[in-house]
């Protein structure tokens, strides 16, 4: 058997693994990579990445259909989509970013191979050809994977996760989308604008249902404009396969027929890589940490979504920069006070149509804390998106009444995606709802409308009346 030793072994390559592998490669630890498929994790090869290929394909889409009403003329109005050229570039798109990282990786000297690896004890990985390697830390970063829900017919070839239908070289006639949260919400979006007869059918009472009820309501509104039907409050009884058609039968007793199904009742902590003699404490279904990453077990860190604390790219970026740092002082690599997590100030983004973005409290939630006022305005005053054809939505911001400290910000419409960015930032340096009022804003900009919104808070707006 092969022993190596290395100071830090980093298992998963997703976007917690392979930033903390950088950072501790950095650092000056000598550092091994070790991924079974390729660099990037879900974020960038079944995730985040190709479906806003996706979903930019899909904005073309729909800003074609409505070009006649700004006078542009198109001789022949039908638009369609190839969709084996849309696998193709969306393969080409991932596959130049997986380069890319694997030329970071490369240029910090770390060592990637690609095989499982799984935690043992004291500290070891084993790889999966055998070799054992010793180290003077290890870090767990092996990400989620797909829930599946325990239905008769859950296992029916029409029946597919995320995973598998971002390879589809199809645009099925029926869809059904089984589970109406993000990752459901933006597929239904997507597939209705490339031509799919789109249901989602959603447990809970409402879409989206961590997110902010009136923004829901508004993107509710604008999925059923655009032909999308919305089953809430809807469980799933079983699923019945005829052939090449399925139907989702519901406990209410309505049948919803379709060519595929999407599942999408949310994602799982991957807990493949720890061994029985590793025995690393788990809750529900994720590996427990404390505030530093560190596992049940010294010199054991865990980052991203194997944690289960927000499974979202960008917290897990910020995670691994924090396990790595944390594990390069265990390892004597540096002399410095360990880092905790700040996951406090964390954007959620829903690239449906049209984009919704939160960060911070909801009203309903900061209401049932503080004294709060809310300040909202309604992109249809804002004059970039109006021109921009894009009116429906808002900005909501949040805020303490007596001092003005902002709980929380809201988004839906044209690059909400983008706005809820300043959002974060305020609150992370603690800027009022004074001071985002009084900064000056480029015009006309979509982002006029957070200064707006601040400014409603403290009766100061002078685009809008409410």
């Amino acid at each position: 058997m092969t022993t190596l030793k290395k100071d830090i072994v980093v298992i998963g390559g997703g976007p917690a693994g392979y930033i903390a592998a950088i950072k501790a490669a950095r650092l000056g630890a000598d550092v091994l990579l070790a991924e079974e498929n390729q660099v990037g994790g879900t974020c960038l090869n079944r995730g985040c990445i190709p479906t806003k290929y996706y979903a930019q394909s899909a904005h073309t889409i729909l800003s074609l259909a409505e070009a006649s009403s700004r006078g542009i003329k198109v001789a022949d109005p039908t638009v369609t989509i190839d969709m084996k050229q849309a696998l193709a570039g969306k393969n080409k798109t991932v596959r130049k970013l997986t380069s890319g990282v694997q030329g970071l990786l490369k240029q910090a000297g770390v060592t990637v191979v690609n095989q499982r690896a799984t935690v043992t004890k004291d500290k070891g990985v084993r790889l999966q050809d055998g070799t054992m390697i010793e180290s003077g830390a290890v870090i767990v970063a092996t990400g989620s994977q797909s829930v599946r829900i325990p239905v008769e017919g859950i296992d029916s070839p029409l029946v597919l996760d995320s995973d598998r239908f971002l390879d589809l070289d199809h645009v099925p006639k029926r869809l059904a989308v089984i589970g109406g949260g993000v990752i459901g919400v933006e597929f239904a979006a997507i597939y209705q604008s490339f031509g799919s007869k789109v249901t989602i059918i959603e447990a809970q009472p409402n879409i989206l249902p961590m997110f902010d009820k009136q923004a829901v309501e508004t993107v509710a509104a604008e999925l059923r404009k655009r032909g999308i039907t919305i089953h809430v409050s809807s469980e799933v009884l079983r699923i019945d396969t005829k052939g090449k058609e399925a139907s989702v039968v519901l406990a209410n007793g309505t049948s919803v027929d379709a060519d595929l199904m999407l599942l999408a009742v949310g994602r799982k902590s991957n807990l493949c890589c720890i061994d029985g003699d590793a025995s690393l404490k788990t809750d529900r279904g994720r590996i427990v940490t404390d505030e530093t990453g560190m596992t049940s077990h010294s010199g054991i860190y865990a980052a991203g979504d194997v944690t289960g604390r927000k499974l979202l790219a960008h917290a897990a970026y910020q995670m691994g920069e924090t396990v790595a740092h944390n594990a390069c002082v265990d390892t004597r690599i540096i002399n410095a006070p360990k880092k905790k997590f700040c996951l406090d100030i964390v954007p959620s983004v829903v690239y449906s149509i049209p984009e919704v973005a939160s960060v911070g409290l909801t009203e309903e939630e900061a209401s049932a804390i503080y004294d709060t006022v809310v300040g909202k305005f309604p992109l249809s005053a804002n004059g970039r998106a109006l021109s921009g054809g894009e009116p429906d939505g808002f900005v909501k911001v949040v805020a303490d009444k007596k001092y003005g400290q902002i709980l929380g910000v809201c988004c839906v419409g044209m690059f909400a995606s983008e706005i809820i960015n300043e959002a974060a930032m305020a609150m992370r340096h603690e800027l009022t709802v004074h001071e985002v009022a009084e900064t000056v804003h480029g015009h006309p900009t979509v982002s006029e409308a957070l200064k707006e919104a601040a400014a409603m808070c403290i009766g100061q707006c002078y685009h809008w009346s409410s």
